[in-house]
């Protein structure tokens, strides 16, 4: 598959709805792409606080409505990066959106760890408490957000789910771009798949966003990486290489799962190695 990712940047003092459509123009430059990813919260920007209640929308919203026309104008699937979700209880959400060709909404995935390091994320959104995986023309796609690539046991639930490949639209700083890069090449080689981080740019609010968004193969080779500029960056993708690479070198088959039991002294925990296959 072809992958496009638009780094995009979220200056504060911009519109959402000129954003909206300055953004809908790059996505539209990735004709030809089968999917195209977008970043964490482009269109309120991440760090625009003060304003995630007036900017949460639900899924039938400007932004998802914007990505449908997209897709369908693109003839491609587009993952829209995040949005903030109001969800039908009225909590705010930081909610991944995955949209078909024919402009279905095919999946949704609500940020399950929220940020809280000089971040109001925890404070102001609810954390998302599901994993699955959409079943595409492209193979079985899931989605984390961004903070999600520092918890390795979701990202063994989705691949416990069936994912093969897993987009990772972020929001992450500059200052840690190096465990960006860490990261998102660990989680590759850890659950053997295809990880597309596509991260923000340019200055919201004082931090630095980090760009670099990249993609990264089953034996953590990376295919395609940005810099720090806004901008479109392409890749093809080897989709089969995944199944490949399972075989040839099958890491997960050999997992022995841990339960912890309790021990006679309560204040121990033994762990369990148990056999079998995932």
């Amino acid at each position: 598959m072809r992958v496009a990712m638009v780094q995009a940047a979220s200056p504060p003092e911009e519109p959402v709805w000129q954003r909206r459509h300055r953004i809908g123009r790059m996505v539209r430059q990735a004709r030809g792409a089968d999917l195209v990813v977008l970043p964490e919260l482009w269109a309120p920007g991440y760090f625009a606080f003060d304003a995630y209640d007036e900017l949460a929308e639900s899924l039938n919203g400007d932004t998802v409505s914007a990505g449908r026309d997209w897709a369908r104008d693109l003839d491609a699937h587009v993952h829209l990066g995040s949005i903030l979700e109001r969800g039908a209880e009225g909590r705010i959400h930081n909610t991944a959106v995955l949209i078909a060709p024919d402009g279905s909404v095919l999946h949704t995935y609500r940020k399950m760890h929220v940020f809280g390091y000089q971040s109001r994320e925890a404070e102001l959104l609810t954390s998302g408490d599901t994993v699955s995986v959409a079943d595409s023309a492209l193979g079985p796609i899931g989605s984390t957000t961004c903070y999600d690539l520092r918890f390795p046991e979701l990202w063994r639930a989705l691949v416990d789910a069936g994912a093969q490949t897993v987009a990772v639209p972020a929001a992450w700083p500059a200052a840690r771009r190096a465990h960006w890069q860490l990261f998102t090449t660990t989680r590759a080689v850890e659950q053997q798949m295809v990880v597309i981080g596509c991260n923000a740019v340019g200055e919201q609010h004082g931090t630095a966003l980090g760009g670099h968004s990249r993609i990264v193969d089953p034996w953590g080779e990376v295919l395609v990486e940005a810099g720090t500029e806004e901008g479109i960056t392409c890749c093809e993708v080897d989709i089969g290489a995944v199944g490949r690479v399972r075989a040839q070198f099958p890491v997960l088959r050999d997992r022995r799962l841990l339960t912890m039991q309790p021990h006679q002294n309560s204040t121990v925990a033994e762990v369990t190695m148990q056999g079998g296959q995932s």
